[in-house]
């Protein structure tokens, strides 16, 4: 799920992807991965997230999978739109290659 994440060390709030089960957004935190359109710093933490009705970004944008947060789930804002099934693959296999798990 893609939702608007909380200003903070970014200074604006800017979509963010859930990397949590939806069940378990009951908690006092959710983490996510911050997404940027200021594209191509990082391409192998970066993955390139091309803007869709179902989505809901408006323009190109990176999932910025070296940039994980947590944050009280009273400042994530509301949901904007969900991945498609290959570019969650895609962060999923990015955030295993930057965590060192593959």
């Amino acid at each position: 799920m893609i939702v608007t994440s909380p200003a903070g060390e970014f200074a604006k709030p800017r979509p963010a992807i859930v990397m949590q089960a939806e069940t378990s957004l009951v908690q006092a935190t959710v983490t996510y991965i911050p997404v940027t359109s200021d594209l191509g710093w990082l391409p192998r933490t970066r993955v390139r997230i091309d803007p869709s009705a179902e989505n809901g970004l408006r323009i190109p944008s990176e999932a910025m999978v070296d940039m994980i947060q947590t944050s009280s789930v009273r400042r994530v804002g509301k949901v904007i739109g969900h991945l498609d099934a290959d570019s969650m693959e895609a962060v999923e296999t990015s955030l295993m290659v930057h965590l060192g798990l593959v």
